[in-house]
């Protein structure tokens, strides 16, 4: 058993899915994960083993077909599926977003309706916030949503979807006239459902090509093209217009965790690397690993290991608590995803020369961390949501 990242008080059935997980992970990812990277090809027979686990629906109520476990229980799984590829875990990071959401705030009919085949992984869920001219400025949208009758009609862009080809439904978020004019209570999230594929897979819909990227390969990262797009107004999340800011505020502290957790995945893996290289690669009469300049530098790798994963972990926990957790999630992100970079880089500067070259491991994980710094909020976002928390809990009197 690996020393670091481990987590004190889990229930015999989370230490079983763990366990189950990781062999998973050490036997049917890490052995592949390379040629499906380099090939940029989604990992259609690995979703495939998730689903088979049960994975798709970890959080899912059990009466709507699921686990029912917590967000800890998802968080560790996906430290340990981003050990193994970052990429896979992303395919199941908005999925579980937008099963959060629709769990939370969502009317009994779309629960319903969604859950149980979520759970089983036939419809997976894609999250829609971000356009092409923002971010992390959610009152900027653009992406109008008109109410004519019983339907809206939805014409806007949309950007940086994760599985936008790939999933069967998109958490969208946009622009209605219900609502207060003040910004942020104008915006409502719809439950858009479509066929898998790209180009225009609904009247209305176009999902284009996928985005190339520096790292992240194999899951699809896309756009998405509303020109007069129709959608029944019992699809809006909860059926209540004006909401949808806070829905996806909900839904993002979960994605934060899930950032943070992949961060911890990722660190976790560069480590493994670097250890064991380390002592295998000998100069001057002796494995690198002796030399004081290494060995302090694995020691400060796993200390930035376990420092993330153990605020990772106790942000996941307020969370399931029912606690507000929006300023340790953006902690934990924060710290997870920069000493992710930090780890990853130690790493790559331990296996020397090797390291540049993309036969090793390293390689790959040195254009899949800096993804971590901007997922869900950049680092300087983090550091805004941290201190604004600050601020309204040691308000000067």
């Amino acid at each position: 058993m690996a020393r670091l990242a481990q987590t004190a008080g889990l229930t015999d059935i989370q230490s079983e899915i763990l366990a189950t997980v990781r062999g998973f992970v050490d036997k049917e990812v890490i052995p592949h994960a390379q040629a499906l990277e380099h090939g940029d090809e989604y990992p259609s027979d690995i979703v495939e083993g998730m689903k088979e686990m049960g994975l798709f629906g970890l959080t899912i109520p059990e009466e709507y077909g699921g686990l029912g476990e917590s967000l800890l229980t998802y968080a560790l799984v996906v430290e340990e599926i981003a050990r193994g590829w970052m990429s896979v875990s992303g395919v199941i990071n908005t999925h579980f977003i937008v099963a959060h959401m629709i769990k939370q705030h969502g009317t009994e009919e779309q629960k319903q309706h969604f859950l149980p085949r979520m759970a089983t992984g036939d419809v997976r869920g894609a999250f829609s916030m971000s356009e092409p001219d923002l971010g992390s400025d959610v009152a900027a949208i653009k992406t109008k949503a008109k109410k004519d009758g019983d339907k809206y009609t939805i014409d806007g862009q949309k950007m940086w979807l994760t599985n936008g080809g790939t999933s069967t439904l998109i958490a969208l978020l946009a622009k209605t006239d219900e609502g207060a004019p003040k910004a942020h209570q104008n915006l409502t999230a719809f439950l858009v459902e479509k066929p898998a594929g790209f180009g225009e897979v609904a009247p209305g819909l176009t999902i284009p090509g996928k985005i190339d990227k520096m790292g992240y390969k194999g899951v699809d990262t896309t756009e998405a093209v509303f020109a007069g797009y129709e959608i029944a107004a019992n699809r809006v999340l909860g059926e209540a217009p004006g909401k949808g800011f806070a829905q996806m505020m909900d839904g993002v502290e979960v994605g934060r965790v899930n950032v943070a957790a992949r961060a911890c995945g990722i660190a976790v893996r560069a480590f493994e690397l670097a250890i064991d290289y380390a002592q295998q690669r000998k100069t001057f009469g002796k494995a690198i690993a002796e030399h004081q300049a290494i060995a302090f530098k694995l020691a400060e790798m796993a200390t930035k290991v376990e420092a993330a994963h153990l605020m990772m972990v106790n942000a996941a926990r307020l969370k399931d608590s029912g606690a507000r957790n929006d300023v340790e999630a953006g902690m934990a992100k924060l710290i997870a995803s920069e000493y992710c970079a930090e780890v990853t880089q130690d790493a790559f500067r331990i296996h020397g020369g090797y390291g540049y070259s993309k036969e090793y491991e390293i390689e790959r994980l040195m254009r899949e961390a800096p993804f971590l710094l901007i997922g869900e909020g950049t680092s300087e976002i983090q550091k805004t949501i941290i201190s604004r928390g600050l601020l309204r809990e040691y308000k000067s009197r």
